[in-house]
């Protein structure tokens, strides 16, 4: 899959799930079930143990069916050792320029996180795809990203962190081109309790929501 299709299916879905657990062989639990409630973009944070070759392993077993990117990528050695595992896109919580070019180089789409107006701008300028706005609860929520996006349009921003089933709508009018969604829809304890399908509910709701708040 081209760096452009990735973008657009990025785009076109509108939600990406962040993917924290606390082993392997979770995660893939959680990937599967996130999958069947219609949502094929994956991102893999390295916090998750051995979460280069969950990578890995995503990719080989699903192809173009998923997108899988990496998460929680701090330089641009983890970002390369990610890319080339088979990781579409990177995400990083921070503006990291390192990141960034690597991505380039490679020619995948890179999402590094921002907060602050110049760190936005400065993000967009070193040739980011999209701007992760994290953590974009904590500083006002959906009227944050709506204040970010009246001088900066051409932007395209991803709240991370605070989005959840009841503010995810006001984010998509607020402006932003897709959500970064964690332990609101990748619930690790559904997952320990043997209730996968908790999460692929939560993913079918949150689908609905991105496309009703975009009509």
């Amino acid at each position: 899959m081209s760096k452009a299709a990735v973008i657009q299916t990025i785009r076109d879905i509108g939600i990406i799930p962040v993917v924290r657990a606390q082993s392997a062989a979770e995660a893939m639990k959680a990937i599967d079930a996130i999958r069947e409630g219609g949502i094929s973009i994956l991102e893999i944070t390295m916090t998750v143990p051995g979460a280069v070759g969950v990578i890995e392993e995503v990719s080989k077993r699903y192809g173009d069916e998923a997108v899988v990117g990496a998460g929680t990528v701090l330089d641009g050695e983890t970002a390369r050792a990610c890319i080339l595992a088979g990781a579409r896109f990177v995400v990083s919580p921070s503006l990291n320029l390192e990141t960034i070019e690597v991505c380039r180089r490679y020619g995948i789409a890179v999402m590094p996180g921002a907060l602050t107006p110049t760190e936005v701008v400065q993000a967009w300028s070193a040739g980011a795809d999209f701007v992760k706005v994290f953590p974009a609860g904590a500083v006002g929520g959906a009227s944050y990203i709506k204040s970010l996006k009246a001088p900066l349009p051409q932007i395209e921003l991803v709240p991370t962190g605070g989005v959840s089933l009841k503010t995810a709508a006001d984010f998509i009018k607020a402006g932003a081109s897709a959500l970064g969604v964690g332990a609101d829809l990748v619930d690790v304890k559904a997952i320990r309790e043997g209730q996968s399908q908790v999460i692929t509910e939560r993913a079918r709701e949150f689908v609905r929501i991105v496309e009703e708040a975009r009509t």
